[in-house]
């Protein structure tokens, strides 16, 4: 098959590519590297099996020859990143999932989109089923990236629903491993940073607020499974094992022996207090659930980042 992928330069993106790849799939990447970056796919440039294209996805998308499936993986994906970039977020989340439904219906393509668990906000019902419709402020700092994503959701329905398009929807709970950017803003990239570096580890709040965080291999697993599925709605991928973030502090200080401790600070506005996916819906139909455990997962991360850090 040949496969085209938005945002391919990002941290799901890139190992997206690796996968299809892998499997034998043509890649076609697609990113402007506004938070991607092309160390993420080097290793695949010169192949005659992946093609890269430098592009942003909210202006037309031209390629030519045949697409058999689109993944719309392009959009700052943290608070960090979405809170400077805020226009940019809203505009890959509506013009650019625009752009990329236009481009697999012109080739009859099948869609999935890389929807987010930001589309539940900030949940009053814990662990969030697919059927939960959300608690969102359209107007916080967040809502830049909630609300793009439920309108690039809406958009795929709606391609669905009146053009007949092959669609399918991940939403995409916490996920890390190798790739992430170690200033990202996300928290584990921002522990294990200031961990490595003597630091104590910045919890914000009281670390009550609870996470579930899924390793990267077993979210792609997860993503992989869905475009080959017949499903249509919305699909939570993500591990239900949920820890609260003064935990997820502790046990990185003690992985990698930090004794700088603990220091806590205001929490962000609408920053969730629970994230946890009910995964029902992707074991039945996916046969999918997360294999990787956290002290694995997080072990295989420190690993890369302390080579980058050594490195760079």
């Amino acid at each position: 098959m040949r496969i085209l992928i938005t945002g391919a330069a990002g941290f799901i993106g890139s190992h997206l590519c690796d996968r299809f790849f892998r499997e034998g799939h043509e890649v076609i990447g697609l990113d402007n590297f506004i938070t991607g970056t092309p160390e993420n796919i080097a290793h695949l440039f010169g192949n005659d099996r992946f093609l890269f294209i430098k592009h942003d996805v909210t202006n037309f998308i031209y390629v030519p020859g045949p697409i058999d499936a689109v993944l719309h993986f392009a959009s700052p994906a943290s608070p960090v990143d979405y809170m400077k970039y805020p226009i940019q977020t809203l505009k890959v989340g509506a013009l650019g999932t625009h752009k990329a439904l236009g481009l697999a219906k012109a080739k009859g393509a099948r869609f999935l989109l890389a929807s987010t668990s930001e589309v539940y906000g900030d949940p009053l019902v814990n662990p969030q089923p697919e059927s939960y419709w959300g608690n969102v402020n359209p107007i916080g700092p967040r809502g830049v990236y909630d609300e793009a994503k439920r309108f690039a959701e809406a958009l795929t329905m709606a391609y669905h629903r009146y053009h007949g398009l092959e669609t399918r929807i991940a939403r995409i709970f916490n996920t890390y491993g190798p790739r992430m950017r170690l200033d990202d803003g996300r928290v584990i990239p921002n522990f294990i940073g200031q961990a490595l570096r003597g630091e104590p580890l910045t919890v914000y709040g009281d670390g009550q607020q609870t996470r579930s965080f899924c390793y990267i291999d077993d979210m792609v697993e997860g993503i992989y499974r869905l475009l080959f599925s017949d499903e249509v709605e919305p699909v939570n991928l993500g591990n239900p094992n949920e820890m609260r973030i003064i935990e997820l502090a502790q046990l990185i200080n003690e992985m990698i022996g930090n004794k700088a401790g603990i220091v806590f600070k205001p929490s962000p506005p609408d920053d969730p207090k629970l994230r946890r996916p009910d995964i029902t819906k992707a074991k039945r139909i996916l046969g999918w659930e997360p294999k990787v455990s956290l002290e694995e997962g997080l072990r295989l991360t420190i690993e890369w980042f302390k080579s980058k850090i050594s490195h760079g």
